[in-house]
């Protein structure tokens, strides 16, 4: 029988309840356990896949294809496990399911409302998470914070969930906000007392208080945190700033978090095992070179829009000894007239997935600018579609060669997926999770990998068009990843320069401490060696 661990946020937003819950992920898995990690977002969107990234920042694709919150990208790096489309549930998935039932007459007539037929719908996704994962632990999110109106389903939903299992099967996690006023030199727990007094009005008495704090609490302070919320001191834990989130579990354990809950959940923990954790923390502190990465993207106004983008190059920075910082630069900024000047002194360059003409101009030049000087580049996704542009019109010399996607040409080197319909729906309707890539024997790519096929997710529609492939090739773009299936390119590169690589699908979802997907890994290598 599955237990489960649910986890709100108080106060305030952007607390880093899902470090928080990834981190006791960490501990629990280190302790022999399975785990499942799961985030219910509050709002009406049925996932975030036609929301722009000013709003929500990267949406995060699992291997089964579900579009969801960045979350989950905490989730699979700090866990280690592929999460499924189980692990992302939103108000506008829950509404939408309710409602069809309605319009099917499942309720036979009756009135249909928030109790219990939405917080229905809200337990089964917590407990079919439960049965297809087969995990020991099941942690869920609660997106949002405590007090919402749209989040008050979902609270009530959960409180139903300890009342239908044994008490010692589910436990609540409570991460709220001691802000530290500097005026009077004093960390105050009064917000936290009024966090927890919402969450009691509702029902949800927390067994765990994490307290997101600038600085260490005293004593008297978890002293005091520990008695109005009726539970042991030992259950409040203190989350202070880290220098990386990946500091965040080892603070954890410091605080035997992983004991805490063994005792509540009768788990009966005798061992737990964070050398691996602890190996790759070590690798951030013993990592003192910087290399600066170039990325040059749409949405870099919000640096959450390339989260695992970001992410995967510290990674494989850790991985090589080096810190990695990344040179934000808008790709409408760059043009004709200034990018020699923006890319003199790159020693590397990454060109990130993206949508729409805005700023497309500005990443093929960056990829012209990659290919003549013999900068180190990492394309993906919508930059592979610009490296594969750049080398049509200025090496081919197809003047008019772009994306159908953006412009009508006659020489659309990009076009649609075979057999997509221009009429569909924008929402889920794009080649989305794993397919298989198979690589071809004495390039990069194979180089790189290790093996003969690998598995990588994707979100794209448009695509390499085979018409203009042999073209292409005869001119020295090497193709060295297919889709056999479909007779796709997955994967194009350069022979005849130091690292030039860019492929259709994403290779940083699958990016994790310690094991740096091998484009990323490769990337910063050759970065260092051209350094």
């Amino acid at each position: 029988m599955a237990k489960y661990i649910f986890v709100t946020g108080g106060v305030v937003s952007g607390l880093r309840k899902g470090i928080t819950a990834s981190s006791i992920g960490v501990l629990l898995k280190a302790s022999g356990l399975n785990v499942f990690m799961q985030k219910f977002d509050p709002y009406l969107n049925v996932d975030p896949g036609t929301m722009s990234p000013y709003q929500h920042g990267e949406v995060f694709v699992t291997a089964d294809g579900a579009e969801t919150d960045l979350d989950l990208g905490h989730y699979e790096r700090f866990i280690d496990e592929n999460l499924t489309k189980e692990s992302n549930i939103t108000s506008g998935q829950i509404y939408k399911n309710v409602i069809e039932k309605e319009r099917r007459g499942e309720y036979d007539g009756g009135t249909v409302q928030v109790v219990p037929h939405v917080t229905n719908e809200i337990k089964k996704k917590v407990y079919y998470a439960a049965e297809t994962s087969k995990a020991d632990i099941i942690i869920t999110e609660i997106g949002g914070t405590v007090g919402d109106i749209e989040s008050l389903p979902f609270i009530e939903a959960i409180r139903q969930v300890r009342m239908e299992q044994r008490r010692e099967n589910v436990i609540y996690m409570h991460v709220s906000l001691v802000p530290y006023i500097a005026a009077s030199k004093e960390s105050k727990t009064k917000p936290t007392q009024h966090s927890v007094r919402e969450l009691l009005s509702l029902g949800i008495q927390p067994d765990i208080v994490v307290a997101r704090a600038e600085q260490l609490l005293d004593d008297s302070l978890i002293e005091k945190i520990a008695l109005f919320f009726n539970i042991e001191k030992s259950n409040v834990l203190v989350a202070t700033d880290a220098a990386s989130i990946y500091e965040v579990p080892m603070k954890m354990y410091q605080q035997n978090a992983q004991q805490v809950i063994s005792n509540l959940l009768n788990l009966n923990i005798t061992k737990t095992d964070i050398t691996e954790w602890k190996r790759f923390v070590e690798k951030i502190e013993h990592s003192q070179t910087t290399i600066e990465i170039k990325l040059v993207g749409k949405y870099i106004e919000l640096p959450d829009a390339y989260l695992s983008v970001s992410e995967s190059l510290r990674i494989a920075g850790y991985e090589n000894s080096v810190q990695i910082k990344i040179d934000w630069i808008k790709a409408e900024d760059v043009t004709v007239d200034n990018y020699q000047q923006l890319f003199q002194n790159a020693k590397g360059i990454l060109v990130p997935g993206g949508f729409g003409k805005r700023g497309f101009e500005g990443k093929i030049l960056t990829c012209q600018f990659a290919r003549e000087n013999k900068i180190p580049l990492l394309g993906i996704c919508f930059g592979m579609q610009a490296a594969v542009i750049e080398f049509a019109r200025n090496v081919c010399h197809i003047e008019d060669a772009n994306s159908s996607e953006l412009v009508k040409t006659n020489n659309a080197v990009i076009d649609l997926i075979r057999g997509k319909d221009k009429t569909e729906d924008i929402g889920g309707t794009l080649r989305l999770g794993n397919y298989k890539t198979t690589l071809v024997p004495n390039t990069l790519a194979h180089q790189l990998y290790g093996k003969d096929e690998v598995l990588e997710r994707h979100r794209h529609r448009y695509e390499v068009n085979n018409d203009y492939r042999q073209q292409l090739e005869q001119a020295g773009l090497v193709f060295s990843g297919l889709y056999e299936t479909k007779n796709l390119v997955e994967i194009i590169e350069l022979r005849d320069h130091p690292f030039y690589i860019a492929a259709q699908y994403h290779p940083e979802f699958t990016s994790r401490p310690n094991k740096p997907n091998p484009l990323f890994n490769g990337f910063i290598q050759a970065v260092i060696k051209t350094k």
